[in-house]
């Protein structure tokens, strides 16, 4: 039990006799059971399967039983679009397409792919994990209520705020009913994964988010279990309310440095985790580079509510080989994985063009569209606002999933996710503007081109 113990302990705030290691292994399960990413998450087995696997390889602390926010919104009615290699997508959002609240159905434990999923959950709490912490994750009220709406939700949140708040009362008791369902199934830690926040103000997260989210957390503590808040993206600006929602310990993504988290987390007395870079060191670094990026977060984390982690939900095609350095040096047992590699030296990327006086350029830096929802939906806000805009207006996306969308973000100068890029110049960090503020700064540039 002593990865449980020290999972749950650094929760509590507690000092640990080594750091606890949860890598978030969700699709790239599939990857290590040579099976594509669709057909693991729609089949009970293969999610077994696939656990049981990177329990093995990885002797985790803490792992999650299934790492998919779509999972909540198809079962209301979305439509997804699966991938052979990321978590499907929400394509499409019913508040947005004529249904009104009253329509939808509040899912249950048969609604969808939870009949499956919940059974998976109880095999791998009962079987190869209940010598670990098992997090059930579900899809936070605000990211669920843009599934369900769409990007809307940003204009209503200032035009009709009180539709928002009735949208977000009813994502909350989807979420207390998940967690509910996932705590019978056997999990002991409920993480609340609510990346579309990192989109919105302090005030607005004030707002729309701190009165839902704490209820969940209620509802949680109320059936003895922990809780923990993720967000992803530059989510800053937010980190210090996040704090006030009665989660237990945060988890963050490489886009906000660990100390900032260290110091806010502490003054509250939570519990911090994370932050390993997906792409650039976990896909594509060496197993040295990830022995070198864990131990400088374990260096910064410190012995006291720190969780190794990396950012987000590990992409599919992380070399294993990796993942396991980063256990070797949990474990003590890292020689064997220390040589070194430039794996982007060989790399080559051309950028536009930005003197072309014939078109304007827009270049987005995502994680990947496919399978990130912050990027998915700057991308479609782009889309849109490029359509409204007119005039011969070429649009890129660079994901860093792959070595090149990594070269293109340092040659564009882009240090948050996603980044919107206009001419070259980053304008538009880690938030979707609004269609008129967007469409505003698209028009100014081809104006300066004379288009």
């Amino acid at each position: 039990m002593q990865g449980k113990n020290l999972v749950l302990a650094a929760l509590r705030n507690e000092v640990t006799s080594r750091t606890p290691w949860v890598p978030f292994v969700g699709c790239h399960a599939a990857s290590l059971i040579g099976v594509s990413a669709d057909r693991f998450l729609q089949s009970e087995d293969l999610i077994v399967a696939g656990v049981e696997k990177a329990i093995a390889e990885y002797r985790p602390d803490g792992i999650p039983a299934l790492f998919d926010l779509q999972l909540e919104a198809e079962a209301i009615g979305c439509r997804l679009q699966w991938s052979v290699d990321n978590p499907p997508a929400v394509v499409s959002h019913p508040l947005a397409e004529g249904f009104s609240l009253a329509d939808l159905q509040m899912p249950d434990a048969s609604s969808g792919r939870f009949p499956l999923v919940l059974q998976a959950m109880r095999r791998i709490c009962s079987g190869s994990g209940r010598e670990l912490a098992v997090y059930g994750l579900i899809t936070g009220p605000f990211t669920l209520a843009l599934h369900l709406l769409g990007t809307e939700i940003f204009y209503q949140m200032i035009d009709e705020p009180q539709q928002v708040h009735e949208l977000m009362a009813w994502t909350t008791q989807v979420n207390i009913n998940t967690a509910r369902l996932y705590l019978e199934a056997g999990v002991d830690v409920i993480a609340v994964v609510d990346p579309m926040t990192s989109q919105i103000s302090p005030q607005n997260f004030a707002d729309f988010v701190t009165p839902y989210v704490t209820r969940v957390f209620d509802a949680v503590h109320e059936l003895g279990k922990p809780g923990t808040f993720f967000v992803c993206g530059n989510a800053r600006n937010n980190i210090e309310e996040m704090c006030h929602c009665h989660a237990d310990g945060l988890s963050i993504d490489e886009n906000i440095p660990l100390d900032y988290v260290r110091d806010t987390c502490r003054k509250y007395g939570l519990s911090f985790g994370g932050n390993i870079r997906l792409t650039v060191t976990m896909l594509f670094g060496s197993p040295a580079d990830n022995v070198k990026e864990a131990m400088n977060c374990m260096d910064i984390g410190g012995d006291r509510g720190f969780i190794l982690a990396p950012g987000c939900d590990m992409p599919y095609a992380v070399p294993p080989e990796n993942v396991k350095a980063i256990s070797a040096l949990i474990h003590g047992d890292i020689a064997c994985f220390m040589e070194s590699s430039q794996p982007l030296d060989d790399v080559e990327v051309s950028l536009p063009d930005y003197s072309d006086p014939h078109h304007v350029y827009v270049d987005v830096v995502t994680l990947d569209s496919a399978s990130c929802a912050p990027c998915q939906y700057m991308m479609e806000a782009v889309r849109e606002a490029v359509q409204a805009a007119g005039g011969p207006i070429v649009c890129q996306e660079h994901k860093i999933k792959h070595k090149e969308g990594i070269v293109a973000m340092k040659k564009l100068g882009v240090g948050n996710l996603p980044t919107i890029v206009i001419e070259g110049q980053v304008r538009f960090v880690s938030v979707i503007p609004d269609e008129a503020t967007l469409v505003a700064a698209l028009r100014e540039a081809r104006q300066e081109k004379n288009i």
